[in-house]
C-alpha cells in the first residue's frame, strides 16, 4: 500500500510540473503538455484521463503540492496538437535586434536578439551561434500581439510591439515601423496557425455530453474531478480559455476593468463572497453588471455556478440558495453559448432528478422555463427585479393612461411591450378597435414610442436610471398610437377619452394651429370638463396645463418689438458691432468692461421686463377664460368633450402626428426651415409652425419610397420628388410610417395593395411601395436604415 501511495504521488507531481509555473515556479523555460488524439482511448479519452489536482498556495507564500478532491482545481491548459503538422527542427522564420522592456526598479530598454520560429518566440544575449538563451515565450492561439501605434512612437521615439503569452508579456521596441509591422505581422501568422487551446473543464463537459445517457460514466467524472465540483478554496485560473492580454476590458477602462482572465478569477471570488454576505443583492448586480460589459465571461460565470451548486456539503442552507438564486437571475439575463447551455440543462435535470420536491428543485425548474423565453438584456435587472428573482415571484408593473388613470399588471423578465399592449387593450375593452395603441416613457416636458419588442423590464430599469440623474418624473403610459378612425369611436368608450386626453396634449404643446379666441374656447371646456360648472371655490389648474405657452410669448415679443422707442444699449442687442471697434489693450479692456456691464444691467432690465409683461398678459387670458367657462354652465363632461373635439376637428391634419423639420429641401430647389412633418393615416402633410394650412401633402398613394439617407436625414421621393428633412426623429417617424402602411395592408387585404413593398437601395435603406412583409408595429424595418 505504501508502494501503491508513492507511485501515485509522483505521477501527480510529473502532471504539475506544468501547473506549478502558473502558481509562481520560477523556470527558465514555458512548456506545454501537447495531448495527441491518436493516444487516446476510441471514444476521444477516458475520466481518469483528465483527473487533476489544483495546487494551494501555503500561509508564508511558497506554493505546495498537496493533492486534495474537495478542495483544490486545475489550472493548466491542455492543448491539442497542432493538425497541420510542424517539422521536427522548426526553421526560424523571423530573426533580428530588438528593445525588450524590462521592469526592475524602474523602466529601462535592453538590446537582445530575438528569433521567432514556428513555436516559440526566444530571445538571447546575442546573435553568436553559442549565444545564452534568456527566455521563451510559446505561442499558442490563445497569445495576442498588440500593433504599433503612434502616441507610443511620440512618447519613447519606438516603434512598438507588445505580445502576450500564458507566461510572459514582451514589450519589444524598434525604430523602423516596417520592421516593427513586420515582427507583428510573422507573429501573429503563428499564433492563427495554431490549433485551439481546451481547458480541462471543457474536455470534461464534452465527456459528460458524450456519455449522458450513462450516469455510471457520468458519476465516475464527477467523482474524480475536483474541477466540477463545489470548492471553499478561490480559483487562480479560469475555467474556459480567454486570449492573454485580451484588450476588451479597454473599452470600459472608465470602469475599472482589468484583462478578461483576472475578472473571470476575481468573478469567483464574488460568488463565494455571496454565501455570507448580509445583502446580497448588490453582489449580483454587480456579478451582471461585469457580465453585460464583458460578454465572453457569460459563459465563465456559468460554469462557476453549475461548479458551485454540484456536490455541495450543505444544499439546503440559505448560504448555498444564494448560488441558484444568482443562476435564475443570470438566467433572465442572459443566454449561455450553445455548449455551456447543453451542460446547464443536463445540470438542471441532473439535479431536479437528485433533488426532487425541494428548493433546488423549484429553482431548477424556473430557470430551465426561463432559458426558453431569455433574449439578451440591454441593461442590468433592477434591485426590485432581482428581489423577485430572487424568490422566483413576477414584479408590479404601473402602466399610466390619459387622464389621471393608471393600472398595475404582473410582468415577468421576458415580457414585451406588444403583451403589454395587449393585456391593456383587453384590460380596458379596446380589442375591437380599428385604431393602434402603444407604449411610451413620458414625462412632462418629453415623450417617445417604446419598440414592440423591447423588455418591459429594462424600460423600467431605464425610467429609473433617467429619473435618478434628471430628478424629473418619468411613466409609462399606454395611448393610441395610428389614428386611423376616429369617425367611428363611440362617445360612451374609454377609446373616446384617450382621443379627448391626447388631442389636448397637443393643444397645450401648441401642436394644434387655432386661433387665440378658439384656445381660450378649449381652455374653458377642458375646465368644464375637469371641474364643472365655475364656482370661485374651484381650485383651478395653472394656466400652461390649459393654454400653450408659446402663444402668450409671441403676443408679448410682438407688443414689445412694436414698442415705437428703444433703449440707446438696446443697440448693441441688434446686432451692431460695437465690439469691434476697440482694440485689445488695458485701455480697450477698460472700455468693454464698461460696455458689457452695461449691456448685462440692460439685459436684466428687459428679462424682467418680459416677466412682468408675461405675468400680465397670463392674468388677462385667463380672465378671459373664465369668462368663457361661466358661460358653460350646465355641460355635462360628455358635451364638453364632445364641443372640444368639434372644434379640434376643424383643422385638417386632425389626427396626425406632428415632428420637427429644422429643414426641408425638394429636387425643385426650394428650401424652408422650421417645419412640421404630420404623419396621419392617409397622407404625410408638411406644415409651417402655428398655420393650419398644409403646403404639400402626399397622399401614401403616390410615396414611391421612404427612408433614412444619412445619420439625421430622412427622405421621402413622392412621383419624380424627392424630399430631405433633418431632424431627430428619424426612427420614431420611419416607425409610424411602417404601421400606417401595415394597417392599411390589413384592411385593404393583399390584393388590392400590391403597390406596397420594401426594396434595398445601393446607398441607404428604403421602403419602397410594392409587396413583401411590412415590420410589425414598432419595429425597425428589416433593410440597412
Amino acid at each position: 500500500m505504501p508502494l501503491q501511495g508513492v507511485c501515485w504521488f509522483l505521477c501527480c507531481r510529473k502532471g504539475f510540473s506544468l501547473l506549478g509555473r502558473d502558481y509562481g515556479e520560477k523556470e527558465e523555460e514555458e512548456s506545454f503538455e501537447l495531448r495527441n488524439k491518436e493516444d487516446l482511448t476510441p471514444n476521444g479519452r477516458s475520466p481518469a484521463e483528465v483527473t487533476v489536482s489544483q495546487p494551494t498556495r501555503t500561509a508564508n507564500g511558497t506554493n505546495g503540492h498537496t493533492v486534495s478532491e474537495g478542495t483544490e482545481e486545475m489550472k493548466s491548459l491542455i492543448i491539442e496538437k497542432n493538425k497541420m503538422g510542424l517539422e521536427e527542427d522548426p526553421e526560424l522564420l523571423v530573426k533580428g535586434w530588438l528593445l525588450r522592456e524590462v521592469r526592475g526598479n524602474w523602466i529601462k530598454q535592453r538590446r537582445y536578439w530575438f528569433v521567432l520560429s514556428q513555436d516559440s518566440l526566444d530571445y538571447y544575449s546575442g546573435q553568436e551561434k553559442g549565444a545564452r538563451r534568456l527566455g521563451t515565450l510559446v505561442l499558442t492561439n490563445l497569445c495576442s500581439v498588440i500593433w504599433p501605434d503612434k502616441k507610443t512612437y511620440k512618447e519613447t521615439g519606438h516603434w512598438s510591439i507588445t505580445v502576450y503569452g500564458r507566461k510572459h508579456c514582451y514589450r519589444l521596441y524598434t525604430k523602423h515601423f516596417n520592421e516593427a509591422v513586420h515582427w507583428a505581422c510573422a507573429i501573429q501568422k503563428i499564433i492563427d496557425t495554431k490549433a485551439p487551446v481546451e481547458t480541462p473543464t471543457q474536455l470534461l463537459i464534452r465527456d459528460i455530453e458524450e456519455n449522458k445517457f450513462h450516469p455510471e460514466v457520468v458519476e465516475h467524472i464527477y467523482l474524480h474531478n475536483p474541477i466540477l465540483k463545489y470548492t471553499q478554496g478561490p480559483l487562480y485560473a479560469p475555467l474556459l480559455p480567454f486570449p492573454y492580454g485580451s484588450l476588451e476590458h479597454t473599452y470600459h477602462s472608465g470602469k475599472g476593468y482589468g484583462s478578461v482572465r483576472e475578472e473571470a478569477v476575481k468573478l469567483f471570488n464574488c460568488l463565494q463572497q455571496l454565501e455570507s454576505a448580509r445583502e446580497p443583492v448588490p453582489i449580483i448586480q454587480g456579478v451582471l453588471q461585469t457580465c453585460l460589459d464583458l460578454r465572453p465571461l457569460r459563459d465563465e460565470v456559468y460554469c462557476q455556478l453549475v461548479k458551485q451548486t454540484s456536490y455541495t456539503p450543505a444544499p439546503y442552507t440559505a448560504a448555498h440558495l444564494r448560488y441558484w438564486q444568482l443562476l435564475t437571475c443570470m438566467s433572465c439575463t442572459f443566454l449561455p453559448g450553445p455548449n455551456v447551455l447543453k451542460y446547464l440543462r443536463f445540470h438542471l435535470k441532473r439535479i431536479q432528478s437528485q433533488n426532487p420536491e425541494s428548493e433546488m428543485d423549484n429553482y431548477a425548474s424556473f430557470i430551465s422555463e426561463a432559458l426558453e423565453k431569455t433574449k439578451c438584456r440591454e441593461s442590468v435587472p433592477s434591485w426590485e427585479e432581482i428581489q423577485v428573482l430572487m424568490s422566483r415571484q413576477e414584479m408590479l408593473c404601473t402602466v399610466h393612461y390619459p387622464g389621471p388613470l393608471s393600472c398595475q399588471l404582473y410582468i415577468s423578465s421576458h415580457t414585451t411591450a406588444n403583451e403589454v399592449v395587449r393585456r391593456m387593450q383587453e384590460k380596458l375593452g379596446l380589442q375591437d378597435t380599428k385604431n393602434t395603441f402603444a407604449l411610451y416613457e413620458q414625462n412632462a416636458l418629453w415623450e417617445q414610442p417604446v419598440p414592440g419588442g423591447a423588455l418591459i423590464a429594462d424600460i423600467l430599469t431605464s425610467l429609473s436610471t433617467k429619473e435618478s440623474e434628471s430628478k424629473a418624473q418619468w411613466k409609462l403610459c399606454f395611448k393610441l398610437y395610428c389614428l386611423l378612425d376616429a369617425d367611428s369611436i363611440s362617445v360612451d368608450s374609454i377609446e373616446y377619452l384617450f382621443l379627448f386626453e391626447q388631442c389636448h396634449e397637443m393643444v397645450v404643446r401648441g401642436q394644434l394651429p387655432a386661433c387665440e379666441e378658439d384656445l381660450q374656447v378649449l381652455a374653458s371646456l377642458r375646465l368644464q370638463c375637469l371641474m364643472g360648472d365655475f364656482s370661485t371655490h374651484a381650485p383651478c389648474p395653472p394656466l400652461d396645463e390649459l393654454f400653450p405657452g408659446h402663444v402668450l410669448e409671441d403676443q408679448v415679443l410682438m407688443s414689445l418689438s412694436a414698442h415705437p422707442a428703444l433703449p440707446p444699449c438696446q443697440v448693441a442687442d441688434q446686432g451692431c458691432p460695437t465690439t469691434q471697434r476697440f482694440h485689445t489693450g488695458l485701455l480697450a479692456g477698460t472700455l468693454w468692461s464698461h460696455t458689457a456691464t452695461a449691456a448685462h444691467k440692460q439685459k436684466v432690465e428687459q428679462d424682467m421686463r418680459l416677466r412682468s409683461r408675461l405675468k400680465e398678459e397670463a392674468a388677462a387670458v385667463m380672465a378671459s377664460i373664465l369668462e368663457h367657462w361661466k358661460g358653460l354652465a350646465g355641460y355635462s363632461r360628455r358635451d364638453s368633450i364632445a364641443a372640444y373635439l368639434t372644434i379640434a376637428r376643424q383643422w385638417s391634419g386632425f389626427g396626425c402626428t406632428l415632428y420637427e423639420v429644422d429643414f426641408y429641401i425638394s429636387s425643385t430647389g426650394s428650401f424652408s426651415q422650421k417645419l412640421w412633418l404630420g404623419v396621419a393615416a392617409t397622407s404625410v402633410s408638411l406644415y409651417r409652425q402655428g398655420e393650419a394650412e398644409a403646403l404639400e401633402s402626399f397622399p401614401y398613394g403616390q410615396i414611391c419610397s421612404y427612408g433614412v439617407s444619412d445619420s439625421n436625414t430622412f427622405k421621402i421621393t413622392a412621383g419624380d420628388r424627392d424630399l430631405m428633412f433633418e431632424t431627430t426623429k428619424l426612427t420614431e417617424i420611419m416607425q409610424l410610417m411602417n404601421a400606417y402602411f401595415s394597417a392599411i395592408r390589413r384592411q385593404r387585404g393583399k390584393g388590392e395593395d400590391a403597390v406596397i413593398t420594401k426594396t434595398e437601395c445601393t446607398e441607404v435603406g428604403f421602403c419602397h411601395l410594392a409587396s413583401t412583409h411590412t415590420p410589425t408595429l414598432l419595429e425597425l424595418p428589416s433593410h440597412p436604415v
